[in-house]
């Protein structure tokens, strides 16, 4: 059980830094510094879209409309948050005592 935390915990961390690099890449794209017409430009941010929209839609449907503004991946940091530093480790917690 106790290995399947630290899976847990390690996906967590992989979800974290898949979230950034779609981030980070998508004001790079607003700001004009990558163009998505070039082939592995467009490659990289279509998977990164493929991975993380299935995980987004649910947040922004039970999130209010912001417009321009997507707080979705923001809700999902907090959730990753909580789950990855307080959540996790109570149950690891729990599991050794």
């Amino acid at each position: 059980m106790l290995t399947i935390l630290k899976i847990i915990m390690f996906l967590l961390d992989v979800a974290v830094f898949i979230m950034l690099a779609h981030i980070i890449m998508s004001w790079l794209i607003n700001f004009q510094v990558l163009n998505l017409r070039q082939p592995l430009v467009a490659q990289i941010w279509d998977g990164l879209c493929r991975l993380l929209e299935p995980i987004y839609r649910p947040i922004r449907r039970w999130m209010p409309d912001t417009g321009a503004l997507d707080l979705a991946p923001l809700a999902l940091f907090i959730i990753i948050i909580i789950l990855r530093d307080i959540v996790i480790p109570d149950i690891y917690r729990a599991l050794i005592y």
